[in-house]
């Protein structure tokens, strides 16, 4: 019985038609189906991009009051001394932001990581200090009404100013005197590569901050209303232009004291509880209020003074308005 073979032009078997045939099918199909690629990634964080804008913001800002302070030879008493402080730290706090923008995207390393926190550790630390020694310095004013115009008093804010800076410059200097988690991942904060202990001692520091400020300020408010109580003693007429100025001051305090709260609040009791495993979008949801804070410092410490609206004035169009120099008349603000 012979067997026979079915073969085509081509000299192949049916079999070996049919494989080739599936293959060349297959290979069709492959061909003509479209490669679905995952979808790209973004090159540049969005959270970034916001605080790097808020970092020039700040930066703009705070360096105006660093300038106008600098170049006013009148704007040298210990309360612009720490204004001006304020605004340093700020300054440097905005170029913080910029700079670890600039290097997150351009120059990846460990030591510009390292140096660009210590810088916004430092810049931030001082930022919170500085507001302290203002608080410190508003009580000192009241409760030594007398002589608070002294020499003694200018020793005492160069002495705040260099404890201020002092102790920031340290807690800045700590990532990279090895206080980092490079080496060990799970040692690490919400903000790498600060350590847990390290954001702990921060966040402690805030909240023994916040409270110490918070005690001063009642201790001013009742100062102020008993120099109200005082005055209302006296003609009517004196008591209700007091009374005006001892209920806007108060209100200026809650305002000081309800925006540094507002602001660093939500970073501070969210590193003290969350660690690296959170993800990153709570800890730029928390971070970015803290830096509003340095945004809105100039407003509330600077620019609502009547000397250094002068002076913003002198600059800006050489004369000074007639109703900033009423008001420089008035008593300030507390």
């Amino acid at each position: 019985m012979t067997e026979e073979v079915q073969v085509n032009a081509s000299g192949l078997p049916r079999d070996h038609l049919e494989a080739g045939s599936a293959e060349n099918a297959s290979a069709g199909v492959s061909l003509q189906t479209p490669v679905v690629e995952p979808a790209p990634e973004l090159a540049v964080n969005p959270w970034d991009i916001v605080l790097c804008t808020s970092g020039t913001l700040i930066s703009c800002e705070n360096a105006v009051v660093v300038l106008i302070i600098i170049h006013n030879p009148g704007l040298r008493a210990p309360m612009f001394l720490l204004i001006g402080s304020l605004a340093l730290a700020d300054l440097l706090a905005g170029l913080g932001l910029v700079v670890n923008f600039v290097f997150a995207y351009l120059l990846q390393s460990e030591a510009t990581k390292l140096v660009t926190v210590g810088l916004i550790v430092a810049s931030f630390s001082a930022s919170i200090c500085s507001l302290l020694a203002i608080t410190v310095d508003r009580y000192l004013s009241l409760y030594y009404a007398l002589t608070y115009n002294s020499e003694r008093t200018v020793t005492v804010t160069y002495v705040m100013l260099g404890l201020l800076w002092g102790t920031s410059i340290g807690l800045g200097m700590l990532p990279m005197l090895g206080w980092n988690c490079l080496q060990d991942e799970a040692t690490c904060s919400v903000v790498r590569p600060l350590t847990k202990n390290h954001a702990a001692v921060l966040s402690v520091s805030f909240l023994l901050t916040f409270a110490f400020m918070l005690q001063l300020y009642v201790q001013i408010c009742k100062i102020v209303l008993h120099h109200a109580h005082q005055i209302a003693l006296q003609r009517h007429f004196l008591a209700t232009s007091h009374y005006v100025t001892t209920r806007k001051g108060v209100s200026t305090l809650a305002l000081i004291l309800g925006t540094f709260a507002a602001c660093w609040m939500p970073f501070t009791l969210y590193s003290l509880i969350a660690d690296h495993t959170y993800p990153p979008t709570y800890t730029y949801a928390t971070l970015l209020p803290a830096t509003y804070n340095s945004i809105i410092n100039p407003v509330i410490y600077a620019f609502r003074n009547h000397d250094i609206q002068k002076a913003l004035c002198l600059v800006c169009c050489g004369c000074v308005p007639p109703s900033l120099v009423q008001r420089a008349r008035t008593p300030s603000d507390v």
